[in-house]
């Protein structure tokens, strides 16, 4: 059976850990698109003003960031976009959120998450007010196709493919990650030797079953055993995490992330015991804001994140959304991607 492409199988099997944790709620509205917040997710912001995990419905720690625009950033941008004095940002998650990156928030109506809240951000460095148009994942591109979005921010991978259509700006690692219990003493620190003996669940069709399939073969060929499991839903994975029936859970660094803080207070809670690209071991893949190909958005866009990370408020918008770990030193216009071969 041919697998689903990257993307696909990478929103599979963040969506469905989303949809076991408690805050999983379906976006509201029908068709292709929506309109979502407006300048900030924080009830009360006001220019100059952004609260980064508002209306989590506690997957966040909510931080309000003052944020001054910079004369010098904003004229990097193209005449149309500082004329209409708006930066349209677009996010792919209908029909259903996938936090904690984009998901409809505690009030039932606006969208919130770690990728907003980025847009946000970026939109107010650059003295623009942010305009959040959440779509399906194809309309997402549509849109910018089209130019009713200027720029994407909605997990999107870096791949040399995009590349032929999109620009990109890169603002997040791109990892996936091993769920143990807190009280588990295992690391993989990034080598597959260290799953010898373990027994691991990870989702079937996805990029990290062919990864973790490629381990096993590996550790075959040396003489050792990785079992490797699957289950039928996250519920039941975490289910056989929590009774001890597996060692560890192979998955979305994101949606590790999210369940970490779910099962927090909980009488298993667990901790991630180790990251791995998701574009494999010669790359590390890389999430990037989008926006059409020759747009001269992709500059401004990255020097607006470079501006957050000297100043320390990207170390605080991930710090909020527990995804610290996924955070890039440097924001990179069109970085090396995901090859043609895998993308």
């Amino acid at each position: 059976m041919p697998r689903l492409p990257l993307r696909s199988r990478f929103v599979r099997a963040l969506t469905a850990a989303t949809a076991a944790g408690t805050l999983a709620a379906l976006l509201s509205g029908c068709g292709g698109e929506s309109a979502a917040a407006g300048s900030s997710a924080g009830p009360g912001d006001g220019p100059g003003t952004v609260t980064v995990g508002a209306l989590s419905n506690g997957a966040a720690r909510q931080t309000r960031l003052s944020v001054t625009s910079v004369a010098a950033l904003r004229a990097e941008l193209p005449k149309s976009v500082r004329d209409k004095g708006e930066l349209v940002i677009g996010v792919g998650a209908l029909p259903a959120g996938f936090a904690p990156l984009a998901y409809i928030g505690s009030d039932q109506k606006t969208l919130t998450g770690a990728e907003p809240d980025l847009g946000r951000l970026v939109a107010a460095v650059l003295g623009l007010d942010p305009v959040v148009r959440n779509s399906t994942w194809e309309n997402l591109f549509v849109g910018i196709d089209s130019g009713k979005v200027d720029v994407a921010f909605s997990n999107v991978t870096d791949t040399e493919e995009r590349k032929r259509k999109y620009e990109f700006a890169s603002y997040r690692q791109d990892n996936l990650a091993f769920e143990v219990l807190k009280s588990s003493t295992w690391e993989f620190a990034g080598d597959y030797r260290n799953l010898a003996g373990r027994t691991v669940a990870v989702s079937r069709g996805t990029n990290q079953e062919k990864i973790l399939l490629e381990w096993q073969a590996r550790l075959k060929s040396e003489g050792k055993v990785l079992t490797v499991k699957t289950y039928p839903d996250t519920n039941s994975t975490y289910l056989a995490l929590s009774g001890r029936k597996i060692d560890a859970s192979f998955g979305p660094n994101p949606a590790i992330a999210y369940h970490i803080t779910q099962t927090a207070h909980s009488a298993s809670p667990t901790r991630n015991a180790g990251r791995y690209s998701g574009a494999g071991a010669s790359l590390q893949g890389l999430i990037a804001a989008t926006a059409k190909k020759d747009s001269g958005l992709a500059r401004p866009v990255a020097d607006a994140v470079n501006h957050l990370i000297r100043n320390g408020q990207y170390a605080a918008l991930l710090a909020a959304w527990n995804l610290s770990n996924e955070a890039v030193t440097t924001s990179e216009v069109n970085p090396p991607g995901l090859p043609l071969t895998n993308s």
